[in-house]
């Protein structure tokens, strides 16, 4: 048996989905008052000085905290199945299904959060890999359960998910420097879906 694994945003996607959720899932209110507290950091963000990790994780703190758990998750079952069908790649999907028929383990491994991404994996009958929100006493903290899910981070929490030794060849797919780390635990590696010839 092989392994897929798969970046979600930009990759199974042909944009971002995490920016589209905020701004549906966060109260109206809060989005103003917190465009004004984040100011700054998107300027830092803008200019490259702000990591898109750091970004989000600064996004979900003003954004989420406090917000009823419930509420959010009913907001990321919305999510996954009205918004997200509409910016999937056919090519994506179709090399899902061709994993699939090959009998491949297939893992989405994404710094997108869990609470949208998981209602499609289940559909999809694929698993996930992703950032889960952290709840106290049914209101959300505004942080990562446990932690973030880019960068080197992807790699580690696929090392940590599964054993990757198990499998005759590893592919990875992914569309950004965030995606590097994942890629490289690969045997073949696919970049904007052109493969990685070294």
């Amino acid at each position: 048996m092989d392994i897929a694994l798969f970046d979600f945003d930009g990759t199974i996607t042909h944009q971002d989905t995490f920016t589209q959720f905020v701004k549906t899932a966060i109260p109206k209110r809060r989005q103003k008052w917190g465009r004004i507290i984040l100011a700054p950091s998107i300027l830092g963000y803008r200019l490259g000085l702000v990591s898109p990790s750091n970004m989000r994780q600064k996004i979900i703190k003003v954004g989420f905290r406090g917000v009823p758990t419930r509420l959010i998750e009913a907001q990321g079952r919305t999510h996954a199945e009205k918004y997200l069908p509409t910016v999937l790649r056919p090519e994506a999907l179709e090399c899902i299904q061709w994993h699939k028929a090959r009998g491949d383990r297939i893992v989405v491994v994404s710094a997108s959060l869990a609470v949208y991404l998981q209602p499609w994996c289940e559909l999809m009958d694929i698993e996930l890999i992703a950032p889960e929100l952290e709840d106290n006493a049914g209101r959300l903290t505004g942080r990562y359960l446990r932690g973030d899910c880019s960068g080197p981070m992807k790699a580690e929490r696929v090392k940590a998910h599964v054993n990757i030794s198990d499998y005759d060849t590893v592919y990875a797919y992914g569309d950004t420097a965030e995606d590097n780390e994942l890629l490289a635990l690969a045997h073949r590696q696919f970049y904007r879906w052109r493969e990685i010839t070294n």
